[in-house]
């Protein structure tokens, strides 16, 4: 019991530390050598656990968009179970979209801003094997998503729905890691830890883009 925990520990130590040196440096700058001494482990280690740190990265990520994205298909399954053989309103799909993930930005147990700030770096870098795993990632999402999505919006040539899809990822994800900016404009208005406020804040304005004609 005490081998299998001290496993799990030296492990999850690993992913701590290289998911806030690849969210500071990026997967390039965050080298193998910082990682193990934030994590207080040697090097035979990280081979033992991941074998490289292209394959340790895959699990950083893999960590908190698994889960994240099986939330998503939850929460959209229940909303297309409480619909029945009706289409399901645009405002529940977006929901089950964003709202899961802006949870997870405010959860420091799930990663939380570090998590946040990993994706922000990942998504600018040109590394074409990081811009895969990411986009791999978000492909299981969206073809389950992509059904009820059309359905929503009959009125979209495809063109437009996917340069509207584009622009949901973008302001999905400057909400996730920029949360404190709206404080500062706002003048205190706006209050980003109301993590539920945020989100209905931000459905209203995506299902409004989206609309659009």
């Amino acid at each position: 019991m005490r081998s299998i925990m001290t496993k799990r520990s030296t492990k999850d130590r690993i992913l701590d530390a290289s998911e806030a040196l690849f969210a500071r440096d990026g997967s390039s700058g965050a080298s193998l050598r910082a990682i193990t001494q934030r994590a207080k482990v040697n090097l035979a280690a990280v081979h033992y656990h991941f074998g490289s740190k292209d394959y340790l990265l895959e699990a950083v990520l893999a960590r908190r968009l698994l889960p994240l994205n099986a939330e998503r298909i939850r929460s959209l399954e229940a909303y297309q179970q409480k619909a029945g053989r009706k289409k399901v309103r645009l405002e529940n799909v977006i929901e089950a979209m964003v709202g899961p993930a802006l949870r997870l930005s405010r959860d420091e147990t799930k990663g939380g801003r570090i998590f946040m700030r990993l994706l922000g770096r990942l998504v600018l870098e040109p590394d074409a094997r990081v811009q895969k795993l990411l986009t791999g990632q978000f492909e299981t999402v969206l073809k389950k998503f992509e059904p009820a999505l059309t359905a929503a919006l009959p009125h979209l040539e495809p063109q437009d729905f996917f340069w509207r899809l584009h622009f949901l990822v973008g302001s999905m994800a400057h909400t996730m890691a920029d949360s404190e900016r709206i404080r500062l404009i706002s003048g205190g208005i706006c209050d980003p830890d109301d993590t539920e406020g945020t989100i209905q804040c931000l459905v209203t304005f995506l299902c409004g883009g989206l609309r659009a004609k």
